[in-house]
């Protein structure tokens, strides 16, 4: 940073920021360490690390404690002054980048892969839901996810995480045909389907392995 600053920044802004840049660099290296096989104590260490900086000044601050809500983008505009911020700020950016992250979605070689290494037990709802969703057609429909899943979207095509004893996929045709599979990936053509939302793929359950999972 310069020794001049505009009117919407200041010493407090830019810690604020420093804080989810840190966050995001420690999520982006607990990445690279288990594509690159690296040992669970080096592993576990990052992901620890990474959740003492969740507990730093950002989005998981109640509107209480941070003096605005945390992912709104013009949180620190003066009063009586009108917005001062240019959009949105990095912070609220990498915030919410992070939490997407978060939920474990990689792109390689033309596949979904599911690595959720950061969902702890405590994003996974604690009763059965219905969730509404917009589906490729512009239809709103409902899924029932039941006690113990999360639910979230690719490409408007529902994934629900739930938990388990081992590491499986489950796969909804349109059909309503199932496939399942032991990987934590999806294949090319089913990837590519997801992607170009020819709703081929009604729905896909990943159920995950708890042991060693934190709170």
């Amino acid at each position: 940073r310069s020794g001049t600053f505009f009117a919407y920044e200041g010493i407090g802004s830019i810690y604020w920021h420093m804080v989810s840049k840190l966050r995001y660099a420690v999520q982006e290296i607990h990445a690279a360490s288990i594509t690159n096989n690296k040992n669970s104590e080096v592993i576990n260490k990052l992901r620890t690390h990474y959740v003492q900086i969740c507990e730093g000044i950002g989005v998981h601050k109640s509107p209480l404690k941070y003096g605005a809500f945390p992912t709104d983008p013009y949180s620190h505009t003066p009063f009586g002054k009108g917005a001062q911020q240019p959009g949105m700020t990095g912070q609220v950016k990498e915030d919410v980048i992070c939490r997407m992250r978060e939920l474990g979605v990689y792109y390689s070689d033309g596949s979904i892969h599911f690595v959720p290494s950061m969902i702890t037990a405590n994003d996974f709802v604690n009763s059965d839901q219905n969730i509404m969703c917009t589906d490729i057609h512009g239809v709103q429909r409902i899924v029932q996810i039941s006690s113990g899943s999360l639910f979230f979207t690719i490409c408007q095509t529902p994934i629900v995480y739930s938990l388990g004893e081992k590491n499986e996929v489950t796969i909804i045709i349109n059909d309503d045909s199932i496939e399942v599979s032991e990987h934590m990936s999806l294949s090319v053509s089913h990837s590519k389907s997801i992607f170009s939302r020819d709703g081929y793929i009604k729905q896909v359950y990943v159920t995950m392995d708890t042991s060693g999972m934190s709170e």
